[in-house]
């Protein structure tokens, strides 16, 4: 009887976030290396996550990732994968690995899973919806590095994006984009998503990945920052806690805030149901980036 009750309390502990958040879009960005894990838990465990959404009428958009697997992708063809400064080196080879892995495998498995789980998903390969700018890394004596394909999401086409929401269906977007060039060209996962939540007017943006949070020592899982005012971003850039891959993700985050969106967390995808405990309930987990 006590199991019971503790379920009905939960689900009362999560009704004013429902009703808060009723008709609300939530963007989230779903790292590709959670469909690598062995765990099917793990696999189906944000889809199921954003079904629920689905269900309490809130408005899920997804743009997922995929790198890990576009480098085992490049390693069968004899191609090895290059890093400047975080950034992939993306030439014509390259390229069209990535279009494949990202557009024609992981975003039909999100999609299917989703559906799967009595959802309603629909697969858009990230150049229908995305347009770019190419973008250049500075090299060690501050000249400019031209690292092939590779692009800072500018623009988003939400027409399509707002017919799927209108008929409760959600978006699930590869993070590839139309360069001006008339290229493919491949773009960071954080900041697209962030583009995408600027441009939908997004209540929410949820950046799932496989660390806690943002963490005050990169080498110990326990100093989580709950609470990231962006005054502070400057402060902990300087003193290394916010640095490599975290960099895109708070730059987006700061940019999402300033756009009007109002709340960002960092969580980790590894936890089960951690969205739907961050969203719906009193404590939360992982990082809250906030005015």
């Amino acid at each position: 009887m006590q199991n019971l009750i503790a379920k009905a309390e939960t689900l009362l502990e999560a009704l004013p976030y429902i009703q808060k958040f009723s008709g609300a879009t939530f963007v989230v960005k779903y790292g590709g290396s959670f469909m690598d894990s062995p765990d099917p838990q793990v696999r189906t465990g944000v889809a199921r996550d954003v079904v629920f959404l689905e269900a309490v009428e809130l408005n899920p958009v997804v743009v997922h990732g995929g790198g890990k697997a576009i480098t085992r992708a490049m390693e069968k063809a004899g191609l090895k994968a290059n890093f400047i400064q975080g950034q992939r080196v993306t030439d014509d080879a390259t390229v069209k690995i990535v279009d494949d892995v990202l557009s024609r495998e992981i975003n039909p498995e999100v999609v299917a899973t989703i559906n799967a789980l009595g959802g309603r998903a629909r697969g858009f390969a990230g150049p229908d919806i995305f347009q770019c700018r190419r973008i250049k890394v500075k090299g060690r004596e501050g000249e400019d590095l031209d690292i092939g394909y590779v692009g800072e999401v500018t623009v988003v086409n939400t027409a399509p994006l707002l017919e799927c929401i209108a008929q409760g269906i959600t978006p699930v977007i590869s993070p590839t984009a139309m360069g001006e060039d008339g290229h493919i060209h491949n773009c960071n996962a954080d900041v697209a998503a962030a583009r995408v939540a600027i441009a939908l007017n997004a209540r929410r943006l949820v950046f799932l990945s496989d660390v806690p949070g943002l963490l005050e020592d990169p080498n110990s899982p326990d100093t989580v920052i709950s609470h990231l005012q962006i005054s502070r971003v400057a402060e902990l850039k300087k003193a290394g806690v916010i640095d490599k891959g975290m960099i895109p993700k708070v730059d987006s985050a700061v940019a999402a805030i300033e756009a009007g969106v109002e709340k960002v967390s960092f969580v980790d995808g590894r936890v089960p149901h951690s969205m739907l405990l961050e969203i719906f309930t009193d404590e939360g987990l992982g990082t809250e980036v906030v005015r």
